[in-house]
């Protein structure tokens, strides 16, 4: 009995070992398609062609010929055919061949961001748009750059009132009606003038993701190849700059610039720029121009900041601006390094740079230091601090680093290339001047054990891939996260826009690094961070005012948080103090159905309930009758905000009243009803619970109250008012704070 289950178990496992040598078999024999790249042609036509087919039959034999596809031999040199990955990886090891890989599926797109959100070019559009002026703070702009030419634009609008600063080398035009330039503190590097030109990139980027022309082939290096373009195509620009070229951006000029671009004329502020926190409303330059913009009917629109994620880490949150968030796109770039025994990694990074399969001896930063110079290895291990790694160790070399940085320590030590490794891998999506991958803290351990190990350690770096992320949206960790730090029941950020692998122009003359040495100076960039999500949200705000020209910056905020897209808590643990009420909607973003408005009047009073006494709001709006009195002094949970926000502790039980209005902006006659998502422990009932509506423009006031206890940290809610066509979404969030809150 035994005889016969031991010849059983031999028989079955002799069976599987064929169906595995059969399935491996198979593998190796499937043929796809492939490209094999080789650079600048260097024979005549008919010389190339038979350079490819000799290759194939010294790989394939006296059938390779047949696999051939294409052969490129009229601007460059390659060709692709139907290869087995063994017979790719021959090929692979020929010295004339740069690079073999997967001929991939590509379509037709834009430069993707805007299409992600379902916002494309053929959009309905107002005439009424080329009158929307958008005034850019930042570090100015390039003016030559295909996306500001005014080519096909009409006259400045009537309403404008701004100047252009112009000088020897700046010129404004239809496009770009309005430039100036604030310089008040500190001494400038010599090589930059003083004009409203582009000292930094940072600011031509955001004002094309904003507002920049179609153009049409935009890539870096190939990498996100389409057509570049802004929310509002047809808008104008008006260009302050507050930011020089070390991105130093003084409170004292973007005040000033607030002053003038409220007399100018603009419509709408974007200010892609953060840092310092007050915890004074009024003691923070930013939060002060943008609440006299909102009297005067303008939206400013703020980045959130790049401090996440951890909680409370905003720098921009006042209720009167837009505080954005950066969410991801499907667009990935990962980079792959391959060690001296074969082993892959795969990282982040965009890197450009070809290595053409080239290893080379890799040495750990923390082995490196510059001795002569005062450091240790602990210094020399992060490659941050300029001069910390020895020359004569690291030239020639490929250094692998602890944690992320630009890898400007490293290039100007004379390594070959940068491997680094740590956690929040997505801040890594960006382009480093030598080429560099981003390891997770897994993989780059077994890279350092490789290199404590092996006798003579090499490494390579291989050219970025792009990719789809399947996972996107989701808000990256880089993102600046809730609650407000200065009033918590006022929920912030107020929604998320795209932030992460944002194509947009660049002026040619700065490095795409902006490190010295790097000669890649391109037409257009590929950014990450707050600062590339608060223009999205820019130009979706000017959408609206195409379509609204009279609507307050409450009711276009408004309108932009009730149609913004869900977004999942299950991808951002931190849930609304993440994304807000949610990802941008512009294409839905002009037809709310029905808005939360907020006068100035209404912030007035939110202040008295801050504690602001009548002598400051006086002074703020030099009006006698502002004042805080105690018929209408109300709390922050009563400012008419479009979404509801309440802190408690852990064992206080809650009830609590919000008071709002809604304002119909939808269909005359329309009946709303409201649809309540809640989760255990809470209880949250609105009265009435339907609205019915005979008018646009007719108010309609509720309450929503919320019962219960709070079980864990943030429990997420939702308000929906639906009437069939518009459904208007608010978030509904307690968030437990400590037990003396």
């Amino acid at each position: 009995m035994a005889n016969k289950s031991s010849r059983l178990s031999w028989l079955l496992l002799s069976l599987a070992f064929t169906l595995l040598v059969i399935h491996s078999s198979a593998s190796q024999n499937d043929r796809k398609a492939y490209i094999v790249y080789m650079g600048n042609r260097k024979l005549d036509e008919v010389s190339t062609s038979s350079l490819h087919t000799s290759m194939l039959q010294e790989v394939i034999g006296s059938t390779g010929p047949d696999s051939l596809i294409h052969s490129y031999t009229r601007s460059f040199n390659g060709f692709s055919a139907e290869l087995t990955k063994q017979e790719a990886q021959k090929i692979a090891g020929m010295d004339s061949v740069m690079s073999v890989f997967p001929s991939k599926q590509k379509k037709l797109h834009t430069t993707r961001s805007w299409d992600f959100l379902g916002f494309p070019q053929q959009v309905p559009r107002r005439p009424v748009e080329s009158n929307i002026i958008i005034g850019v703070f930042d570090t100015g702009i390039w003016p030559e750059s295909e996306s500001f030419s005014d080519e096909g634009f009409g006259p400045p609008p009537t309403k404008w009132k701004g100047s252009c600063q112009a000088s020897a080398n700046f010129r404004c035009n239809k496009k770009i009606i309005g430039a100036r330039y604030y310089h008040s503190n500190g001494v400038l590097e010599k090589k930059i003038v003083k004009s409203p030109r582009d000292s930094n990139g940072h600011g031509t980027h955001t004002a094309s993701t904003a507002a920049g022309n179609l153009v049409n082939e935009a890539s870096l290096l190939g990498y996100g190849l389409g057509t570049a373009r802004g929310g509002v195509p047809s808008a104008r620009i008006a260009v302050y700059k507050v930011c020089w070229h070390a991105g130093s951006c003084d409170e004292l000029d973007i005040l000033k610039a607030f002053d003038d671009a409220i007399d100018d004329g603009v419509d709408i502020i974007s200010l892609s720029v953060g840092g310092s926190r007050a915890h004074n409303y009024f003691e923070d330059a930013i939060a002060i121009g943008a609440f006299h913009a909102m009297t005067n009917g303008i939206l400013t629109s703020v980045s959130a900041g790049n401090e996440g994620p951890g909680l409370s880490t905003l720098s921009n949150f006042s209720p009167w601006s837009l505080s954005v968030a950066a969410s991801t796109i499907d667009r990935k770039f990962t980079t792959k390094i391959q060690l001296g025994n074969k082993k892959i990694y795969e990282g982040i990074s965009i890197n450009t740079f070809d290595l053409k399969y080239r290893t080379y001896p890799v040495i750990y930063g923390g082995d490196a230091p510059n001795t002569k110079g005062g450091f240790n290895g602990s210094v020399s291990r992060f490659c941050i601090i300029k001069d910390s790694l020895d020359q004569n160790l690291v030239k020639g070399k490929i250094v692998l680093c602890d944690g992320l940085n630009n890898g400007e320590v490293a290039f100007e030590a004379g390594a070959v290339g940068t491997i680094m490794h740590g956690p929040d891998g997505q801040r890594a999506s960006r382009s480093f001047p030598l080429p560099a991958s981003y390891l997770d803290l897994q993989d780059g351990s077994k890279l350092h054990s490789y290199i404590t190990s092996a006798r003579n350690p090499t490494v390579t770096i291989l050219k970025s891939e792009e990719g789809n992320d399947t996972f996107a949206p989701y808000i990256d960790s880089f993102s600046s996260r809730g609650p407000n730090p200065v009033t918590f029941n006022i929920l912030k950020p107020d929604l998320a826009a795209p932030g992460v692998n944002i194509l947009a122009a660049w002026p040619p003359f700065f490095p795409i690094t902006k490190v010295k040495g790097d000669n890649r100076l391109l037409p257009y960039n590929i950014l990450l961070g707050t600062s590339m999500a608060c223009p999205h949200a820019t130009g979706a705000a000017a959408y609206i005012k195409s379509f609204h020209p009279t609507w307050s910056p409450a009711a276009i905020k408004s309108a932009l948080m009730t149609t913004a897209i869900p977004m999942s808590a299950g991808k951002n643990p931190e849930a609304e103090f993440a994304y807000g009420a949610g990802n941008i909607n512009p294409l839905r973003a002009p037809y709310p159905g029905l808005i939360y408005d907020i006068k100035p009047f209404d912030y007035m009073q939110f202040l008295c309930s801050e504690g602001y006494n009548t002598k400051l709001l006086q002074y703020i709006t030099f009006d006698k009758l502002t004042g805080c009195f105690e018929a209408i002094n109300g709390r922050a949970f009563d400012l008419n905000y479009p979404s509801f926000s309440l802190s408690t502790s852990h064992s206080k039980y809650i009830n609590h009243v919000f008071h709002r209005t809604v304002t119909n902006v939808g269909s005359p006659n329309s009946t709303y009803k409201a649809v309540v998502t809640t989760q255990d422990g809470l209880r949250i009932k609105v009265k009435p619970r339907v609205l019915s509506f005979t008018s646009l423009g007719e108010k309609q006031p509720f309450t929503l109250k919320i019962q219960g206890t709070a079980n864990k940290f943030i429990v997420s809610a939702s308000l929906v008012w639906d009437d069939g066509k518009f459904q208007v979404r608010s978030p509904i969030v307690v968030v437990v704070r400590d037990a003396d809150a």
